[in-house]
């Protein structure tokens, strides 16, 4: 049967975060650094156990003021030390609520960064795998990191958005961007099925490539985040494609 795990970003301060819960099989935890705090991680992780959801660790920049959204230049220490510090506070609210933490996605620029270089791909593979070589690592599908991942031997989910625009290179195309967002439900749910069922994407300029859709990430800070996840999760179902936990 074809499945796909539906993701999104919690613990961030949204007021969606519980309605959004029936709707998700995994979730990404802001852990300090661009959002949340160890109060919002605990509540978030509780509703993650009321609802069945995988827990995900959601390292950004140490950047509250710019949501962890602008590009931070780290040495390869600091950005151990800074992934560590937040992957390792989540962990601990999950040991202390008997709950597990299943897998890792980076955030906003971070995320952005290490989809698009080599090099800094290959700097947080390589922390992940000394640090936690036995999580999932979410990453943007086809990108630098799912490979720079893959070359460790560190297990990888490839993502997909179903809100975003796509590149011919297969990056996202830029929020900075007018077209970066897709605005209709209509134009949103037609891209997930086409990535899901038929394995590419449309690009800006018309073009259908290939994408490997492992997960589909939700975004739960727009206006009609909560109809907008309903509406994918009915239509999967519809299509006869299930949701589930990678």
């Amino acid at each position: 049967m074809l499945s796909i795990d539906l993701n999104c970003d919690m613990g961030e301060g949204m007021v969606t975060d519980t309605r959004l819960m029936p709707y998700i099989s995994s979730a990404n935890i802001a852990c300090g650094f661009h959002a949340g705090d160890e109060q919002t991680m605990c509540q978030t992780v509780a509703l993650c156990l009321q609802h069945g959801v995988a827990i995900g660790a959601h390292p950004g920049f140490k950047d509250k003021t710019n949501f962890g959204r602008k590009p931070i230049p780290l040495s390869e220490m600091e950005l151990f030390e800074w992934i560590q510090q937040q992957i390792d506070a989540l962990q601990q609210i999950c040991t202390a609520m008997r709950a597990t933490l299943h897998h890792i996605k980076l955030h906003g620029a971070l995320y952005n960064m290490a989809s698009a270089d080599a090099d800094l791909a290959g700097m947080v593979a390589k922390i992940i795998h000394t640090l936690y070589p036995h999580l999932l690592v979410y990453a943007l599908s086809g990108s630098y990191l799912i490979a720079a991942c893959k070359a460790l031997g560190l297990r990888t989910a490839s993502e997909v958005f179903a809100d975003r625009t796509y590149q011919d290179n297969g990056q996202l195309t830029p929020r900075t961007e007018a077209n970066a967002l897709i605005e209709t439900t209509a134009a949103a749910l037609q891209q997930v099925l086409e990535m899901v069922q038929n394995k590419q994407v449309t690009t800006v300029s018309g073009k259908k490539i290939t994408i490997a859709a492992d997960t589909l990430c939700l975004h739960g800070d727009g206006a009609h985040a909560v109809d907008f996840a309903k509406e994918i999760h009915h239509i999967l179902k519809q299509k006869g494609i299930g949701i589930q936990t990678l």
